[in-house]
């Protein structure tokens, strides 16, 4: 286990995850969280992996996403905790307010 990141608890999870409404919990692989976001086209759908590449890489914790077309899935888990923990819980934050932010701009 890394130093200073620690699984959360289903307790700690409920009302993290509330705030996450798009957001998919699975228990598999000790925690998982999974959403799809849909853009416009190819290039809004690249640039939104493009900004959440720098905070990941910034963060050191790195989503397990696949790209088709307009589509982004996406998958988080903490792989040294086998679980969840607030990188999870703050990267899928972060993702919803750069997709939202591209709505807004699209719209």
């Amino acid at each position: 286990m890394t130093a200073g990141i620690t699984k959360l608890a289903d307790t700690q999870l409920k009302p993290l995850l509330a705030q996450l409404p798009a957001w998919r919990m699975s228990l598999k692989r000790g925690g998982t969280i999974s959403r799809e976001f849909v853009f416009l086209d190819f290039a809004q759908a690249w640039g939104f992996m493009s900004q959440v590449a720098v905070v990941a890489e910034k963060r050191n914790h790195h989503p397990e996403w696949s790209n088709v077309y307009n589509r982004v899935e996406v998958t988080l888990t903490t792989h040294d905790v086998d679980g969840l923990s607030m990188n999870d819980i703050e990267l899928a934050g972060f993702m919803d307010q750069v997709a939202d932010a591209l709505a807004r701009q699209a719209g």
